[in-house]
């Protein structure tokens, strides 16, 4: 369903990317397949940045800002999920994976001179690891178990963990947990999250900014030290980067096929043929993590009956919504977590489309159909609410074709608008919320926990101890094998207890000029433009 660019929506961006040179080659032009430095890559964004707070940096828009400007103690390689050096040229574990000893590589500096060396790691992780209630700094969610840092010297760090943190060596990979200089990370929270104080070590560096518009990055000169599997080496390619927010999906497509973007992120279903039939590179990256899906929570009135939750199941056409807004980009969820991510379990027969058996598990619980068609119960209608979730594509429209479904079943659904005033405060009230429509990603175990325990993300404002012994279990097991079968229970737990219903696998879907050469990914999706060059 391509659709056209209108003369207005295009001029109503043509300020901003006529200031940036638009993207047009401002590199010297090079035979194909031969690198060049110099240039600058216009890359538009669906949304502004939200905090900046490492730990709580997760937020997709900020992986194309927060991946240029940080560098982490390793790299997980996106093709195998192996852990690879990055600034930690190697480590040890202990057998019970208690305590971890990492070697740093040496003359490594964060942008404001300072050393990045085992004080400065230290200090980063103790926070991520504690947190600091003086400072407002939640700890970070893909820490577990954490005790203690020790300084063994300038170039070695040890972490002590009073329990198995299996998950610690991969979590020193994910974009939270990028390493800033000391006198960031010690900063408030507010401070923090405000991009002018993000000092870190990366490729580039923040030039200038126009709060929730754009952010222009420049190349750091004296860049050296890419993790070493990286076949580029040195500063990066291009010159500068320039960040523009461009909510209105077509024209970010339209700008990016008509020359004045160089790559964008966010490409909705209906767009992705606009893309390449127009001879531009489609990126459809996974996120390996908790897939889409609408995340039940039990501790709502009507939700609390397991037969209701089970026949909101069983009475949602997975295939349907997948077929009719989504494309091949987006594989149809076989279970909590996408068939890629480590520990999955197919559960795919569990989650057959069976509108029969959602109707007797409402008769049972006691729901009749009234009048007008909505089941009633002691006088009240089976009336649930559920936001619009912004960061999810086509959120809207998915959540209004489920409300049709389940309108079927005498079900009514209310979609709320993602940018409700009452949102903040509803959204933590299950009798108000009784749904949750999400997904999370990293290429770990834990991302399950961070999901649905009750201390982490807890989308289903959990009171259930079973679930989160299990979660703290997983968490804890050194042995992988074991590990992967606990999550294995863990998926079948959720769904036994009908508190998901997984739609689809999301992934993170960009377009790029055919003048953009050498973009890479990290393991769940977010961009890296350190190799990026312009023909």
């Amino acid at each position: 369903m391509p659709r056209r660019v209108t003369a207005a929506v295009l001029l109503a961006v043509t300020g901003l990317l006529a200031g940036c040179g638009g993207g047009a080659p401002t590199a010297k032009a090079a035979p194909a397949g031969r690198s060049v430095y110099g240039g600058t890559l216009t890359y538009l964004e669906h949304q502004p940045p939200s905090c900046l707070y490492l730990p709580a940096a997760g937020f997709y828009p900020n992986g194309g800002l927060l991946n240029q400007l940080t560098d982490k103690l390793t790299w997980q390689n996106p093709e195998t999920l192996a852990i690879e050096p990055w600034i930690a040229t190697k480590w040890e574990i202990n057998k019970d994976a208690t305590e971890y000893t990492f070697h740093l590589r040496d003359g490594v500096t964060f942008s404001d001179g300072s050393p990045l060396d085992a004080a400065a790691v230290a200090a980063n992780f103790d926070v991520y690891g504690k947190g600091s209630t003086e400072l407002r700094l939640p700890p970070a969610e893909f820490v577990n178990n954490y005790e203690r840092s020790e300084v063994v010297d300038a170039r070695t760090v040890r972490f002590h963990f009073d329990k198995p943190s299996p998950g610690f060596l991969q979590g020193t990979s994910v974009i939270g947990a990028g390493l800033v200089s000391k006198r960031t990370i010690g900063l408030p929270y507010e401070e923090q999250c405000q991009l002018k104080n993000v000092v870190g070590s990366g490729p580039f560096t923040v030039a200038n900014q126009i709060v929730d518009k754009q952010i222009d990055l420049k190349v750091r000169k004296d860049y050296n030290w890419a993790p070493p599997s990286s076949k580029h080496q040195g500063r990066a390619y291009l010159d500068e980067i320039k960040i523009i927010v461009t909510p209105e999906d077509n024209v970010r497509v339209g700008a990016l096929t008509s020359g004045q973007a160089d790559f964008v992120r966010y490409v909705q279903a209906y767009d992705e043929q606009t893309v390449k039939s127009a001879g531009f590179t489609l990126y459809a990256e996974p996120t390996r993590g908790v897939n889409n899906g609408l995340y039940l929570r039990p501790s709502n009135s009507i939700l609390s009956d397991v037969r209701v939750r089970r026949a909101l199941q069983k009475g949602t056409n997975i295939k349907e919504v997948v077929d009719t807004l989504f494309t091949p980009s987006y594989p149809v969820a076989t279970s909590v977590l996408s068939h890629l991510a480590q520990g999955y379990t197919d559960l795919a027969k569990e989650l057959v489309f069976d509108p029969d058996q959602a109707n007797r598990l409402l008769d049972e619980a006691g729901w009749k159909r009234g009048a007008d068609g909505v089941r009633e119960k002691g006088g009240r209608k089976l009336e649930l609410g559920v936001f619009v979730s912004l960061p999810q594509p086509l959120s809207k429209q998915t959540l209004e074709l489920v409300a049709q479904q389940w309108a079927r079943l005498g079900v009514k659904l209310e979609v709320r608008p993602g940018d409700a005033g009452t949102l903040a405060v509803d959204i933590k009230n299950a009798e108000k919320t009784a749904i949750s429509h999400g997904m999370v990603g990293r290429a770990d175990q834990d991302v399950i926990k961070s999901h649905f325990h009750s201390e982490n993300r807890d989308v289903i404002l959990s009171e259930d101890e079973k679930l989160d012994r299990l979660l703290e279990e997983q968490s804890a097991l050194a042995d992988a094998g074991e590990r992967n079968a606990k999550v294995g229970e863990i998926q079948r737990y959720v769904i036994d207890q009908g508190y998901a219903i997984p739609l689809f696998e999301e992934p993170q879907v960009y377009g790029g000029a055919p003048t953009v050469h050498g973009v890479s990914f990290e393991a769940v999706g977010r961009p890296s433009f350190y190799s990026v060059w312009k023909s």
